[in-house]
């Protein structure tokens, strides 16, 4: 990691901002972008913040690229606008979908351990997993979910569902 403000032309910026340029190989199965030179991924970010190691800079960086990704997650979920006219209805419906986006990912990372469904975006999520057809029957006092024969993605549910119901109770 180096930084490059004197290649780059600052003088429009505030003062004290600096521009940190990073040249990376992508992870083993990524796939490359346009933008990618010779196999090495560059990326780049501007702070302002004087102290510190530039790794440490990075890290930081870093870690609220994934706040964004929940913020992104939480917009496909409902999060992109009140669809109410008062105050205390919209506040009702942030807090539902907070709640929603709080067991998505809390599924994901229980549930789905082993799969690619892990990483799924809400979207994703809504049209493989959560719109699969489903019947709840009651026989001799037990409830059971009874899924589609025919849905691709059941199986996924199947094993998601053991893993849940094997977890220990909460105390």
């Amino acid at each position: 990691m180096v930084e490059l403000t004197h290649l780059a032309d600052l003088s429009g910026w505030p003062k004290g901002m600096r521009l940190i340029v990073r040249k990376e190989r992508p992870h083993p199965g990524a796939q490359l972008r346009i933008t990618d030179r010779d196999g090495h991924r560059i990326t780049a970010f501007v702070t302002n913040t004087r102290t510190g190691q530039l790794a440490d800079l990075e890290l930081r960086h870093r870690l609220r690229a994934r706040c964004e990704d929940r913020i992104r997650a939480g917009k496909q979920t409902g999060l992109a606008g009140f669809p109410f006219k008062t105050f205390a209805q919209n506040q009702i419906w942030l807090a539902i979908v907070s709640l929603a986006a709080a067991l998505t990912t809390w599924t994901q990372l229980l549930a789905l351990t082993d799969h690619p469904a892990r990483k799924w975006e809400p979207k994703r999520l809504r049209l493989r997993l959560f719109s699969i057809a489903a019947r709840i029957t009651r026989h001799a006092r037990r409830t059971r979910l009874r899924l589609s024969a025919t849905a691709p993605w059941s199986e996924l549910i199947v094993t998601a569902m053991g893993r849940l119901t094997a977890l220990p109770a909460p105390t």
